[in-house]
């Protein structure tokens, strides 16, 4: 009886090791698209425009991945996630991919069966405030009321903030990311923190964005990164290398509208990148022009970066970290070999 167990047991294990083997690439093949989790309020990183069609930085890292998967970087269909949710949603199968300005911690990352691919973002958190306030630095928000999101990295953040600098704070929490914002601008709260990136994007929606400043400080390191089902190697693999396609073609110099003549460059690495020299494609199970597809269709991290988020947008974001390392930043991709 025990050796029968033992090989039900064992039957069950391979099942699931089977189950898991087969894993989300042949899932979102069979349906045709790739179910992405995305913020769904947060301009420049996540959000439908007015026509409806969506938008941004987090948006076009699952484009790239659609891009590498399909060779349509339109295959993809958007679930708008608070903050809350959003890890429910990936582990349930609700969706195949997070791209959702989610923050990578060791917790996250061991103990709720999640696996985080490349940062597509390198953050950190701030404070935004109504220039009316008349502060000019976080150290000066003692006794403030603070608007919060619950279940992130946010919350605990501005508690420790405010407790090693002897500060006392009214926390305001509330769960969506367009009703906090709301809230701010209604003056039911001093101040939003949050990361820069989504107070910029806060503050770019504000009925003046001249009214309100961010203040100095950075309180925190905040590497935002598109999140996975734990245990699924091929398809972490698939998602982690379409982010560094992004960055390498910055790198190599290859961008969207140059790509196709880019396929004639005698350049080995690039012959690699693009799949004329073939293995890429075939070493993750995808068509050995999954780059050029990303590449040609949604850009290199550099386009995608500036089309969002930088200088030229309403949230006009400096590279800073999000530059490549040659330009001092910290976006760097390993080969493609």
């Amino acid at each position: 009886m025990k050796r029968f167990s033992f090989v039900l047991a064992m039957i069950a294990v391979f099942a699931l090791i089977g189950s898991v083997s087969a894993g989300t690439l042949d899932d979102v093949k069979a349906k045709g698209f790739i179910q992405a989790g995305v913020n769904g309020d947060l301009f420049g990183f996540g959000k439908p425009d007015e026509k409806g069609v969506w938008k941004g930085l987090d948006v076009d890292t699952a484009r790239a991945v659609a891009a590498a998967v399909f060779g349509d970087a339109d295959k993809v269909k958007y679930t708008p996630l608070t903050a809350k949710t959003r890890f429910t949603a990936l582990q349930s199968g609700e969706i195949d991919v997070l791209t959702r300005n989610c923050t990578v911690t060791l917790s996250r990352d061991t103990a709720l069966g999640l696996d985080f691919a490349q940062v597509n973002y390198y953050d950190g958190q701030g404070f935004l405030v109504s220039k009316k306030l008349g502060v000019k630095s976080a150290k000066e928000l003692d006794g403030a009321s603070v608007c919060v999101l619950p279940g992130t990295t946010t919350e605990l953040n501005v508690a420790d903030y405010f407790r090693s600098n002897g500060m006392k704070m009214k926390p305001v929490v509330i769960e969506n990311t367009a009703e906090l914002a709301k809230a701010f601008f209604a003056g039911r709260c001093d101040c939003l923190t949050s990361d820069a990136s989504q107070l910029a994007g806060t503050r770019a929606i504000a009925p003046d964005p001249k009214d309100y400043i961010i203040l100095p400080e950075i309180i925190s390191k905040e590497p935002l990164a598109p999140a996975v089902r734990h245990g699924d190697n091929q398809w972490t693999d698939i998602v982690n290398w379409s982010v560094l396609a992004m960055i390498n073609a910055e790198e190599l110099g290859v961008t969207s509208k140059n790509v196709d003549q880019m396929l004639k460059s005698k350049d080995p690495k690039i012959m690699r990148f693009l799949g004329v020299t073939e293995g890429n494609g075939k070493a993750l199970g995808l068509d050995e022009k999954f780059a050029y597809n990303i590449v040609k269709q949604v850009g290199n991290y550099g386009e995608v970066f500036e089309r969002n988020v930088g200088v030229n947008t309403p949230l006009g974001i400096e590279r800073g970290l999000n530059a490549l390392w040659t330009n001092g930043g910290l976006m760097y991709s390993p080969p493609f070999k």
